[in-house]
């Protein structure tokens, strides 16, 4: 594929490289597909190559967007569909690969829309998961990247009927179980400071005051660090078991720095290393935190720097994984 030529010489014939300014939105898509960034990487890159491949070849793209979009999502569904034995044998709840947007006090990413935080969500991706891969695909093109019908079906190959029907099945599914959240970045973020500045200080009382009657603690250690079996139900459970963690940060040098995860407010825990132990996520709505979520499997942090290994160690009094 060819430009026209300008004044200062021959035409130049377009490469991959050329069409980066797509990166972002097939990393979007790749990750809300697979809730991994390692994988959303590994997808990106693949399609670049097809790219590159094709261009090599002479062939004209009449839109690269559209094109390089089209491969995303393909992949990413056939990514899906080869993952699923390995989903199905996962140790543990399963949770996304978390995702760094931002520092607590600093402006939102402009690109960073209500919608667009809310779909990037642990909770949002953990629902994609009971999703076949088309249907994750028909849903997420439509409700979160806009595109129409007619689109999706060049997309996916699927039917233009065939993609309405798909959406509204898809759509009735995620309605019944969509997380709500706070709109107020500024109300988020005071809410997160006061949970885990009460979780630190050892104040029960305050932490009872900030948590949801049907808060839930979800912890993913994926069999490889230790992290709690099941899941965490209501006040006092969730509380006590913050604070538990809390006692044991000094013993490990552990420092906990807020910070923006997946669109909404969390925390990012390091040893006295520098090293990572642990994400926090929490979902906010009515003033109250409706959900923690701690993504501690050392290969779901890799992407975030050197892994700490205190948490391979196991906890006193309880038998680590594996």
């Amino acid at each position: 594929m060819t430009v026209p030529p300008d004044e200062t010489g021959p035409p130049m014939e377009k490469t991959a490289a050329d069409y980066s300014e797509f990166r972002p939105l097939m990393f979007s898509i790749a990750y809300r597909m697979t809730g991994s960034v390692s994988d959303a990487e590994d997808i990106v890159q693949e399609a670049f190559l097809r790219l590159t491949r094709v261009l090599q070849d002479g062939a004209s793209i009449a839109s690269p967007k559209a094109y390089l979009a089209t491969i995303t999502t393909r992949l990413a569904i056939s990514h899906l569909r080869s993952a699923r034995v390995r989903r199905e044998s996962y140790v543990g709840a399963w949770l996304p690969e978390p995702l760094l947007s931002g520092t607590f006090g600093g402006e939102p990413d402009p690109a960073e829309r209500v919608e667009m935080s809310d779909s990037l969500s642990m909770a949002f991706l953990v629902l994609m998961e009971s999703l076949t891969p088309t249907e994750r695909a028909v849903f997420l093109l439509h409700e979160v990247f806009g595109y129409d019908y007619k689109e999706i079906a060049g997309i996916t190959g699927k039917s233009e009927p065939n993609c309405r029907q798909i959406f509204a099945r898809a759509r009735h599914h995620v309605d019944e179980q969509k997380p709500r959240y706070e709109t107020s970045r500024v109300q988020r973020e005071e809410v997160a400071r006061r949970f885990f500045e009460a979780a630190a200080g050892g104040d029960l009382a305050a932490l009872l005051e900030l948590l949801a009657p049907d808060v839930i603690m979800v912890g993913d250690g994926g069999g490889k660090a230790w992290a709690a079996a099941r899941p965490f139900h209501g006040p006092q459970q969730v509380a006590r078991f913050m604070l538990g963690l809390a006692r044991r940060g000094p013993t490990m040098g552990a420092s906990i720095e807020l910070t923006w995860v997946n669109g909404h407010p969390g925390a990012i825990t390091h040893d006295a290393a520098g090293r990572v132990i642990n994400v926090f996520a929490l979902d906010i709505a009515d003033g109250k935190v409706q959900a923690v979520r701690s993504v501690i499997n050392p290969d779901k942090l890799r992407h975030l720097g050197p892994v700490s290994d205190v948490a391979l160690r196991g906890v006193p009094g309880v038998a680590p994984p594996g």
